[in-house]
């Protein structure tokens, strides 16, 4: 006679749990304590236990399959974002399906979720950072499980998000508290909540220390933008301290000032935003803010969980706090 496999049943019976308890484990519920996740993981290893995707796929109507909507971009921080989310979903022991767009408009948007739906996903994340996402969120279906990523902080929809003003702040007051007596930004594109909540951050710590608030230097997220605004501010003698809203426009910004022979940072601190991977191999390398992805994925996954799950009482907003990263490019500035 055949050994059948082991069941979700014969799980629950080893561990002392009710099959639910078990799903939800398989599935990376947060809602589990764990002692109780720790023993039903036990008792999947010792019986071999492997969930069959396809009959839970039958019985509940929805795959394991996680549904993304992502710009097309190499941007660091969106495409962090997203193998964050396909290495998270992995681990919960979901697979993800990416449709890519080249602008979040609603047409773009509308037209990768019905694809999604058509094949069943359990469930949509929509990477969302510019503010053409935000109408066609809002006139998607009601009753998808959704969560959006870097949205609309204004929307009443269910968010995670870095907190970008938090991390402007402590970018800024980390100038501030090595001497200067302002600091300029070089922000990202106008229509990128990212680059509004570090402007917004970055002013709140000027205001806050009763430091005057320099003209705003408006950029994209490009290497060749911050150089431009570098050659500018490398020409005012009076600029001591500037905060780039990522890595690559501070890579601009320092290319602009050594070539005018602006040392950095003994005549002008630089900070960034991002901690992409080559920034500690800058010259000199940059001190910048390091957003957690890690924690931002793990923190959607979460929340669309709760969402197919059912569950009430579930967070509709969740804000990561960054780190400052300190290296080398900050210094007090110059005596006059």
């Amino acid at each position: 006679m055949a050994v059948r496999d082991p069941a979700m049943t014969d799980v629950a019976r080893l561990a002392g749990v009710s099959h639910q308890t078990v799903s939800r484990v398989l599935n990376g519920h947060p809602n589990v304590r764990e002692q109780t996740r720790l023993r039903v993981q036990a008792a999947i290893a010792e019986l071999g236990y492997r969930p069959n995707r396809a009959a839970r796929a039958l019985v509940t109507g929805r795959s394991q399959v996680i549904g993304v909507v992502a710009q097309n971009t190499t941007l660091y921080g969106p495409a962090s974002l997203l193998a964050a989310l396909e290495q998270t979903a992995a681990e919960s022991g979901f697979a993800v399906s990416v449709g890519s767009v080249r602008d979040l408009d609603h047409r773009s948007i509308s037209a990768v979720v019905e694809r999604h739906l058509a094949h069943r996903v359990a469930g949509i994340v929509v990477i969302a950072p510019v503010e053409s996402a935000g109408e066609a969120l809002e006139r998607l279906p009601k009753d998808v499980p959704l969560v959006t990523v870097d949205g609309d902080p204004h929307r009443p929809m269910p968010l995670v998000t870095v907190d970008q003003a938090a991390g402007a702040r402590a970018a800024t007051q980390h100038l501030l508290d090595a001497g200067h007596r302002t600091v300029w930004h070089v922000s990202g594109p106008s229509d990128w909540f990212d680059s509004a909540g570090r402007i917004e951050g970055w002013r709140e710590a000027l205001t806050s220390a009763g430091a005057e608030i320099p003209p705003l230097v408006p950029a994209d997220w490009s290497a060749a933008a911050g150089y431009r605004c570098g050659q500018m501010l490398a020409r005012m003698p009076d600029v001591t301290a500037v905060f780039t809203a990522n890595d690559h426009l501070a890579l601009g910004v320092l290319r602009a000032l050594h070539e005018h022979g602006r040392r950095v940072p003994d005549d002008i601190s630089v900070v960034g935003f991002d901690d992409v991977p080559e920034a500690a191999y800058f010259i000199p390398p940059l001190t910048t803010v390091r957003p957690d992805f890690g924690a931002v994925a793990r923190a959607s996954l979460e929340m669309l969980l709760t969402q197919i799950e059912s569950v009430s009482g579930g967070a509709l907003r969740r804000t990561i706090a960054p780190t400052l990263v300190a290296r080398r490019s900050v210094a007090p500035p110059p005596r006059r």
